[in-house]
Protein backbone atom coordinates (compact mmCIF):
# COMPACT_ATOMS: atom_id res chain seq x y z
CA UNK A 1 0.00 0.00 0.00
CA UNK A 2 2.47 2.16 0.71
CA UNK A 3 5.67 3.26 2.59
CA UNK A 4 4.79 6.21 5.25
CA UNK A 5 6.53 8.30 8.01
CA UNK A 6 5.95 6.49 11.73
CA UNK A 7 4.67 9.53 13.12
CA UNK A 8 1.11 8.58 11.07
CA UNK A 9 1.33 5.53 12.15
CA UNK A 10 1.84 6.81 16.12
CA UNK A 11 -1.00 9.56 15.65
CA UNK A 12 -3.41 7.05 14.22
CA UNK A 13 -3.08 4.27 16.90
CA UNK A 14 -2.67 6.36 20.00
CA UNK A 15 -5.96 8.12 19.06
CA UNK A 16 -7.38 4.40 19.26
CA UNK A 17 -5.95 3.54 21.82
CA UNK A 18 -3.71 0.64 20.16
CA UNK A 19 -0.28 -0.28 20.11
CA UNK A 20 1.80 -0.35 17.06
CA UNK A 21 4.55 -3.64 16.79
CA UNK A 22 7.93 -2.44 15.75
CA UNK A 23 9.64 -5.82 14.23
CA UNK A 24 13.14 -6.16 14.35
CA UNK A 25 14.98 -8.02 11.21
CA UNK A 26 18.00 -9.50 10.11
CA UNK A 27 17.07 -11.04 7.04
CA UNK A 28 14.69 -11.75 4.21
CA UNK A 29 12.85 -14.63 5.79
CA UNK A 30 12.42 -11.95 8.64
CA UNK A 31 11.13 -9.18 6.63
CA UNK A 32 9.50 -11.67 4.74
CA UNK A 33 7.19 -13.20 7.48
CA UNK A 34 6.67 -9.69 9.37
CA UNK A 35 5.08 -8.74 6.24
CA UNK A 36 2.87 -11.73 5.74
CA UNK A 37 1.48 -11.24 9.31
CA UNK A 38 0.27 -7.55 9.28
CA UNK A 39 -1.04 -7.87 6.05
CA UNK A 40 -3.29 -11.00 6.88
CA UNK A 41 -4.40 -9.25 9.71
CA UNK A 42 -4.83 -6.23 7.84
CA UNK A 43 -2.96 -3.87 10.80
CA UNK A 44 0.23 -1.49 10.09
CA UNK A 45 3.39 -2.18 11.26
CA UNK A 46 7.27 -0.65 11.55
CA UNK A 47 9.86 -2.53 10.15
CA UNK A 48 12.87 -1.69 12.08
CA UNK A 49 16.95 -2.92 12.56
CA UNK A 50 19.23 -1.64 15.45
CA UNK A 51 22.75 0.32 14.64
CA UNK A 52 24.34 -2.96 16.95
CA UNK A 53 22.57 -5.49 14.69
CA UNK A 54 24.21 -4.45 11.39
CA UNK A 55 27.65 -6.42 11.69
CA UNK A 56 25.46 -9.63 10.89
CA UNK A 57 23.13 -6.73 8.47
CA UNK A 58 24.63 -4.44 6.75
CA UNK A 59 22.51 -0.93 6.77
CA UNK A 60 23.56 -1.01 2.63
CA UNK A 61 22.14 -4.43 2.08
CA UNK A 62 18.84 -4.44 4.33
CA UNK A 63 17.77 -1.25 4.28
CA UNK A 64 17.37 -1.00 0.75
CA UNK A 65 15.40 -4.48 1.33
CA UNK A 66 13.10 -3.26 4.03
CA UNK A 67 11.86 -0.03 2.49
CA UNK A 68 11.02 -2.15 -0.73
CA UNK A 69 9.46 -4.44 1.26
CA UNK A 70 7.13 -1.47 3.17
CA UNK A 71 6.96 0.21 -0.67
CA UNK A 72 4.85 -3.04 -1.68
CA UNK A 73 2.69 -4.31 1.51
CA UNK A 74 -0.75 -4.17 1.71
CA UNK A 75 -0.84 -2.37 4.49
CA UNK A 76 0.57 0.98 5.67
CA UNK A 77 4.31 0.39 7.46
CA UNK A 78 7.07 2.48 8.05
CA UNK A 79 11.01 1.87 7.82
CA UNK A 80 13.17 2.80 11.62
CA UNK A 81 16.75 2.94 12.82
CA UNK A 82 15.87 1.41 16.15
CA UNK A 83 18.88 2.71 18.56
CA UNK A 84 20.93 4.81 16.22
CA UNK A 85 24.32 5.32 18.06
CA UNK A 86 25.96 7.26 14.92
CA UNK A 87 24.82 10.37 13.51
CA UNK A 88 26.65 8.94 10.32
CA UNK A 89 24.62 6.20 10.84
CA UNK A 90 21.65 8.03 10.89
CA UNK A 91 22.14 10.11 8.24
CA UNK A 92 22.77 6.57 5.61
CA UNK A 93 19.24 5.36 6.55
CA UNK A 94 17.68 8.29 6.06
CA UNK A 95 19.51 8.57 2.48
CA UNK A 96 18.29 5.17 1.87
CA UNK A 97 14.34 5.61 2.59
CA UNK A 98 13.94 4.87 6.59
CA UNK A 99 10.92 7.00 7.59
CA UNK A 100 12.08 7.26 11.16
CA UNK A 101 15.21 6.98 12.89
CA UNK A 102 16.57 7.07 16.42
CA UNK A 103 19.54 8.73 18.33
CA UNK A 104 20.10 6.53 21.57
CA UNK A 105 22.02 9.16 24.07
CA UNK A 106 20.21 8.00 27.26
CA UNK A 107 23.65 6.98 28.76
CA UNK A 108 24.81 10.68 28.41
CA UNK A 109 24.19 13.51 30.60
CA UNK A 110 20.63 15.42 30.23
CA UNK A 111 21.56 17.81 28.54
CA UNK A 112 23.78 16.03 26.28
CA UNK A 113 21.40 14.30 25.54
CA UNK A 114 18.85 17.16 24.59
CA UNK A 115 21.28 18.65 22.70
CA UNK A 116 22.30 15.66 20.12
CA UNK A 117 18.36 15.34 20.16
CA UNK A 118 18.02 18.40 18.47
CA UNK A 119 20.78 17.79 15.85
CA UNK A 120 19.04 14.93 14.48
CA UNK A 121 15.71 16.39 14.61
CA UNK A 122 17.45 19.02 12.65
CA UNK A 123 18.46 16.80 10.11
CA UNK A 124 15.45 14.10 9.89
CA UNK A 125 13.66 16.94 9.18
CA UNK A 126 15.26 18.26 5.69
CA UNK A 127 13.92 14.52 4.89
CA UNK A 128 10.57 14.60 6.47
CA UNK A 129 11.47 11.63 9.10
CA UNK A 130 10.12 10.71 12.25
CA UNK A 131 12.28 10.93 15.35
CA UNK A 132 12.58 8.51 18.63
CA UNK A 133 14.64 9.13 21.19
CA UNK A 134 14.83 7.40 24.82
CA UNK A 135 15.18 9.40 28.31
CA UNK A 136 15.61 7.09 31.18
CA UNK A 137 17.91 3.99 31.41
CA UNK A 138 16.13 0.25 29.56
CA UNK A 139 18.01 -2.17 31.37
CA UNK A 140 20.47 -4.44 29.45
CA UNK A 141 22.33 -3.22 25.96
CA UNK A 142 20.20 -4.00 22.86
CA UNK A 143 22.64 -6.71 21.97
CA UNK A 144 22.73 -8.16 25.47
CA UNK A 145 25.95 -7.87 25.75
CA UNK A 146 25.96 -5.95 29.00
CA UNK A 147 23.42 -4.94 31.96
CA UNK A 148 23.84 -1.17 33.03
CA UNK A 149 20.78 -1.74 34.91
CA UNK A 150 17.71 0.48 34.82
CA UNK A 151 16.61 4.14 35.36
CA UNK A 152 13.47 5.23 35.60
CA UNK A 153 12.74 8.21 32.96
CA UNK A 154 11.91 11.01 35.51
CA UNK A 155 8.65 12.81 34.54
CA UNK A 156 9.55 15.98 34.79
CA UNK A 157 12.24 15.17 32.73
CA UNK A 158 10.36 14.18 29.87
CA UNK A 159 8.38 17.33 29.82
CA UNK A 160 11.64 19.03 29.55
CA UNK A 161 13.16 17.19 26.80
CA UNK A 162 10.38 16.84 24.52
CA UNK A 163 9.65 20.25 24.92
CA UNK A 164 13.30 21.09 24.06
CA UNK A 165 13.90 18.76 21.55
CA UNK A 166 10.48 18.35 19.32
CA UNK A 167 10.67 14.50 19.33
CA UNK A 168 8.21 12.31 17.57
CA UNK A 169 7.75 9.50 20.04
CA UNK A 170 9.57 9.27 23.32
CA UNK A 171 11.24 5.56 24.82
CA UNK A 172 10.38 5.48 28.58
CA UNK A 173 12.40 3.64 31.19
CA UNK A 174 9.39 1.77 33.43
CA UNK A 175 11.25 -1.23 34.42
CA UNK A 176 11.92 -2.54 31.54
CA UNK A 177 14.94 -4.06 29.45
CA UNK A 178 16.60 -5.31 26.51
CA UNK A 179 16.84 -8.80 26.45
CA UNK A 180 15.54 -12.58 27.54
CA UNK A 181 13.90 -11.77 30.93
CA UNK A 182 14.62 -14.81 33.37
CA UNK A 183 11.05 -13.22 34.99
CA UNK A 184 8.82 -11.08 34.01
CA UNK A 185 9.19 -7.47 35.02
CA UNK A 186 7.80 -5.50 37.34
CA UNK A 187 6.85 -2.29 34.88
CA UNK A 188 6.60 1.13 36.55
CA UNK A 189 2.92 1.86 35.38
CA UNK A 190 2.74 4.42 38.22
CA UNK A 191 5.65 6.59 36.33
CA UNK A 192 4.13 5.24 32.88
CA UNK A 193 0.99 7.14 34.22
CA UNK A 194 2.85 10.48 35.00
CA UNK A 195 4.67 10.63 32.18
CA UNK A 196 1.37 10.05 29.79
CA UNK A 197 -0.31 13.22 32.02
CA UNK A 198 2.38 14.87 31.22
CA UNK A 199 4.10 14.58 27.29
CA UNK A 200 1.85 14.57 24.63
CA UNK A 201 4.13 12.96 21.82
CA UNK A 202 3.52 8.87 21.70
CA UNK A 203 5.58 7.10 24.18
CA UNK A 204 7.92 4.26 23.50
CA UNK A 205 8.19 0.73 25.41
CA UNK A 206 11.64 -0.92 24.48
CA UNK A 207 12.62 -5.00 26.02
CA UNK A 208 8.97 -6.06 25.01
CA UNK A 209 10.13 -9.44 24.26
CA UNK A 210 9.05 -11.44 28.07
CA UNK A 211 6.72 -8.77 28.99
CA UNK A 212 3.08 -10.55 29.71
CA UNK A 213 0.34 -10.23 27.64
CA UNK A 214 -1.86 -8.32 30.35
CA UNK A 215 1.32 -6.53 30.79
CA UNK A 216 1.51 -5.13 27.13
CA UNK A 217 -2.50 -4.59 27.44
CA UNK A 218 -1.71 -2.32 30.58
CA UNK A 219 1.47 -0.69 29.22
CA UNK A 220 -0.49 0.39 25.76
CA UNK A 221 -3.51 1.62 28.18
CA UNK A 222 -1.60 3.81 29.72
CA UNK A 223 0.49 5.38 27.21
CA UNK A 224 2.18 2.86 25.27
CA UNK A 225 1.99 3.27 21.70
CA UNK A 226 5.25 1.87 19.76
CA UNK A 227 6.20 -1.97 21.72
CA UNK A 228 9.38 -2.83 20.14
CA UNK A 229 9.97 -6.43 19.60
CA UNK A 230 13.29 -7.97 19.06
CA UNK A 231 14.55 -10.76 20.64
CA UNK A 232 11.53 -12.85 20.64
CA UNK A 233 11.95 -12.35 17.11
CA UNK A 234 15.21 -13.62 16.70
CA UNK A 235 14.33 -16.45 19.16
CA UNK A 236 11.73 -17.34 16.96
CA UNK A 237 13.06 -17.54 13.45
CA UNK A 238 15.99 -19.33 15.20
CA UNK A 239 13.58 -22.19 16.77
CA UNK A 240 11.74 -22.49 13.71
CA UNK A 241 14.99 -23.05 11.96
CA UNK A 242 16.40 -25.68 14.53
CA UNK A 243 13.15 -27.39 14.32
CA UNK A 244 13.75 -27.78 10.82
CA UNK A 245 16.94 -28.96 10.69
CA UNK A 246 16.44 -31.78 13.41
CA UNK A 247 13.47 -33.20 11.57
CA UNK A 248 13.79 -35.92 9.59
CA UNK A 249 14.37 -36.19 5.79
CA UNK A 250 16.66 -34.50 3.75
CA UNK A 251 17.11 -30.76 3.67
CA UNK A 252 17.69 -28.10 1.65
CA UNK A 253 17.73 -24.54 1.42
CA UNK A 254 14.30 -23.51 -0.21
CA UNK A 255 12.42 -25.45 3.28
CA UNK A 256 14.65 -23.66 5.43
CA UNK A 257 13.43 -20.36 4.17
CA UNK A 258 10.01 -21.57 4.48
CA UNK A 259 10.43 -22.44 8.26
CA UNK A 260 12.57 -19.22 9.14
CA UNK A 261 9.48 -17.07 7.38
CA UNK A 262 7.16 -19.42 9.64
CA UNK A 263 8.62 -18.26 12.55
CA UNK A 264 8.80 -15.00 12.29
CA UNK A 265 4.92 -14.99 11.03
CA UNK A 266 3.81 -16.89 13.75
CA UNK A 267 5.44 -14.33 16.27
CA UNK A 268 4.52 -11.08 14.99
CA UNK A 269 0.63 -11.95 14.40
CA UNK A 270 0.67 -13.16 17.80
CA UNK A 271 2.29 -9.97 18.96
CA UNK A 272 0.19 -8.24 16.83
CA UNK A 273 -3.27 -9.21 18.43
CA UNK A 274 -1.62 -8.67 21.59
CA UNK A 275 -1.40 -4.62 20.89
CA UNK A 276 -4.12 -4.34 19.13
CA UNK A 277 -6.65 -6.33 22.01
CA UNK A 278 -8.10 -3.66 24.89
CA UNK A 279 -6.58 -4.14 28.54
CA UNK A 280 -7.99 -7.59 29.58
Amino acid sequence: MALVKMKELLEGAKKEGRGIGAFSVGNLEMVMGAVKAAEELATPIILQIAEVRLPHAPLALIAPLMVAAAKEAKVPMAVHLDHGLEYSTIKEALDIGFTSVMLDASRDSFEENIRKTQEVVKLAGQYGATVEAELGLVGGSEDGSTDHGVKCTNPQDALTFCRETGVDALAVAIGNAHGDYPVAPTLRFDVLQEIKDLVSCPLVLHGGSGITDRDFQKAIACGITKVNIATASFNAVTKSAEEYLQSAGKHNYFALNEAMVKGTYENVKRHIEIFNTLEM
